[in-house]
This record gives structure tokens, C-alpha cells and sequence, in this order.
């Protein structure tokens, strides 16, 4: 049988679900916009838009008409992707960007699904949580980014999503559609070490006894960059040998950017008080790296608004992190207060810092609630679980 992924990324949500097919006799293809993207076990080829989006189109139409391109340049790499063998038996693609909008007229024996992370609402729960009033203009703008989304709704087999929360997002009339299976976590890799010490080429803190962690893709509001700023520059005030680890690019990943090219990151640094030799931003960081950072890690903050939930999240409690996190839906729905972790309201800077203090000065209080957060993925969101179940399910669409 043959699988087709469709991601403008690579990787991205379907790198390892990929792999497992292909060591189960699949022949798995890849369809990204990623240069010199490759695989030893997957087919990858690229797609890519001949053209950028029209300079003066109605900027509700702006991201679907990214879509489209995207759309169409899946068609125009289909062809080429004909003679060498890309017939699928499966089309996955990840919805909102483009690239499966058109799976149904491409390959109309082909069964469709589609990976949903996100539903632009009215009133959404992350724009309510931040206290953004929108005007008329940005309500009617947000509800247009839906336009390929719906598409891929209507036309999809089955769709999948990784939480629950994120599921409510869609409309009623839909839901009935998605299934809600996580991409899981390796838990294999993402495992506990008691004893590690953190030493990276570039960062020495093997001398460190009380180091707090932060990962984000982005640093941002909706990941709660400044709130985690915040509650540092209260921290090191009053723990002179404490030391932050900051893992992320200096970039707005989801939500609104500053003006002026202004960073967060900037921004906190200029308003704050903070000893930089105690504050380390190590950029994104190769996968053994970053779970260098985890296993050595006293407290792991992750604070976000209500929308998708980072891996990130999940990658630090298989890990067995101390968790401080913010009381939100999504995070409810993987970690239980006082169990896995401790969840606090985000906006609350004295909160969160005494939260972490409360940590730092109880490490067996750490170590059994780090015990258990990994427990939670074990039983729940492992890839050993996870990825069998998600072939299955790719396996029954075929006996229909």
C-alpha cells in the first residue's frame, strides 16, 4: 500500500508515523516545501508555488490564495511524481496551508485525510484569554483564514487531531469527522536522568545545582515569554545562585509580531533587571541537546494561552521535568494539578514565581511529580501505542 504525507514542512507532525508505515511495508512518500529535505525510508519530493501571493489581493484572501498555490503546485509535482511510481492509496495532508485542498481531483481513488490543529472563531479562546478586542475588520479577516480549512473538511475521509481541546474548536457539523488520536511522544528518548548535569558545547552549567527551564518555538505572548521573563527577574532577586536556560528562537511564532521590527525578547531585556550571566539563550538546539537541557532541568515552566499545544510540553514531562504550567485547557488535558505538576494562572507573575521557588526548594516533591508526568505519556502517549493505532486506522480506510 502506498501512503502520500503532504506538509510544508518536513518532518513536521508526520516524520515518525512515516518511518513506522515504511518499516511495515508501506511505501511512504513525502510532499514538502523544504529544500533538500531527505529520508532513508520515505520517498521526499518537493512542491513549490510558482509564484508569490498577488501584492495587492484583499487581505482577506491573502491565505487562501497561498493555499491555492500550494494546492496547485501539489498538482503540477503530481505529474512529475506520476512517472516515477506516486500513485497513493492515502493522501494526508496537514489542512490550512494548502496542500491537500485539491487530493480529491488529483487522486479521486484516493481516501483523504486531513490533520487539523486549528479553528479560527470569533471569539476564540486564546484571543479571549490575551484581552484582544477585535474590530469588525480583524473578526472578518480571522473567520476568512478558515477558507481552505472548510475545504479539506468537506472533502476529507476522516480527519485527525491531537487534543481534545483543539477538536472543540471545529464546528458541530464537523466533529463527527475528526478523530482525536495524538502524534505521540518517544518516550524511549525523552526519558529521565537524576544525575545528568547540563554541558553543551557552547554552555558549561555541569556546576549548577538550580536551573530553570523554558522552551518555546517562538518568544511570544501566546507561549508566555514575557510572563516567564517576568517571574525570573523576581527569582534571581531572591536566589543568587539560580540559573535559566532559554530554549527558542527570537521570533513571533503565533500572534501578533511588534512594531518596528521590535523583538520580546528585546523588549523584556530592556525593562527587566536581569543577571545575564545567570539568563542563557541557547537558540533551537539539535534534539540530543535539547534533551540535554530537559534531563537536567530543576523546574520546567510552560506557560501558554488556550490553542495547540506544544510538543514541547510533553516531550519535558516524558522527560520526568518538575512542571510549572499555566492553568489553561489544553494543558489540563495532559497534566493534573498537584499530580504531574502545578499549574498556575500564567498572569499571576508573583504566582508563578513562587511556584517555581516552591519547586527548587522541594526536590523530592520534584522528583514524584516528575515520576508521575512521565507515567502520563507512558500510558497514554507513547509512540509505541500511538503509531500502531494510527496505522491501523490508515489500514481500515482501505476495507471501505
Amino acid at each position: 500500500m502506498q501512503i502520500l504525507f503532504l506538509h510544508d514542512n518536513f518532518p513536521a507532525q508526520f516524520g515518525y508515523i512515516g518511518e513506522y508505515m515504511a518499516d511495515n511495508g508501506w511505501d511512504v512518500w513525502f510532499g514538502t516545501q523544504r529544500k533538500g529535505a531527505k529520508h532513508d525510508k520515505i520517498k521526499v519530493f518537493n512542491y513549490k508555488p510558482h509564484r508569490e501571493i498577488t501584492k495587492e489581493i484583499h487581505p482577506y484572501a491573502a491565505n487562501f490564495e497561498r493555499a491555492v498555490l500550494n494546492g496547485q503546485a501539489i498538482a503540477r509535482a503530481s505529474i512529475e511524481g506520476a512517472k516515477v511510481g506516486l500513485n497513493p492509496d492515502i493522501v494526508v495532508a496537514h489542512s490550512g496551508w494548502g496542500p491537500g485542498i485539491y487530493a480529491r481531483d488529483i487522486w479521486p481513488k484516493a481516501k483523504y485525510v486531513g490533520y487539523f490543529e486549528w479553528f479560527y472563531n470569533r471569539n476564540s479562546p486564546d484571543t479571549l484569554f490575551l484581552d484582544e478586542e477585535k474590530g469588525l475588520d480583524q473578526q472578518l479577516r480571522t473567520r476568512s483564514r478558515n477558507a481552505a480549512i472548510m475545504m479539506d473538511l468537506v472533502a476529507c475521509d476522516v480527519g485527525l487531531c491531537p487534543t481534545e481541546f483543539q477538536k472543540n474548536q471545529f464546528p458541530e457539523c464537523f466533529q463527527p469527522k475528526i478523530r482525536v488520536m495524538h502524534d505521540g511522544i518517544k518516550t524511549d528518548f525523552y526519558k529521565p536522568d537524576r544525575e545528568a548535569k547540563l554541558k553543551l558545547s557552547d554552555l558549561d552549567l555541569s556546576h549548577v545545582d538550580e536551573i530553570i527551564t523554558y522552551v518555546a518555538r517562538g518568544m511570544e505572548p501566546y507561549r508566555g515569554f514575557p510572563e516567564f521573563m517576568r517571574a525570573l527577574e523576581k527569582i534571581q532577586k531572591r536566589r543568587p545562585d539560580v540559573h535559566a536556560v532559554i530554549v527558542g528562537e527570537d521570533r513571533v511564532a503565533y500572534g501578533k509580531s511588534l512594531p518596528d521590527g521590535q523583538s520580546y525578547k528585546k523588549k523584556m531585556l530592556e525593562e527587566l533587571d536581569l543577571d545575564m550571566s545567570r539568563t542563557h539563550f541557547t537558540g533551537l538546539l539539535p534534539r540530543s541537546d535539547y534533551l540535554s537541557v530537559l534531563k537536567a532541568s530543576s523546574v520546567h515552566t510552560y506557560l501558554t494561552v488556550p490553542f495547540v499545544l506544544s510538543w514541547s510540553m510533553m516531550e519535558a514531562m516524558s522527560a520526568g521535568c518538575a512542571m510549572v504550567v499555566s492553568d489553561t485547557e489544553p494543558v489540563a488535558e495532559m497534566l493534573t494539578d498537584n499530580i504531574h505538576g502545578v499549574s498556575v494562572d500564567m498572569k499571576d507573575i508573583d504566582a508563578v514565581a513562587y511556584q517555581i521557588e516552591y519547586l527548587l526548594d522541594h526536590k523530592e516533591l520534584r522528583i514524584a511529580m516528575g515520576n508521575k508526568a512521565r507515567q502520563a505519556m507512558l500510558d497514554v502517549y507513547s509512540q509505541s501505542d500511538s503509531l500502531p493505532a494510527k496505522m491501523a486506522l490508515f489500514s481500515s480506510l482501505l476495507d471501505k
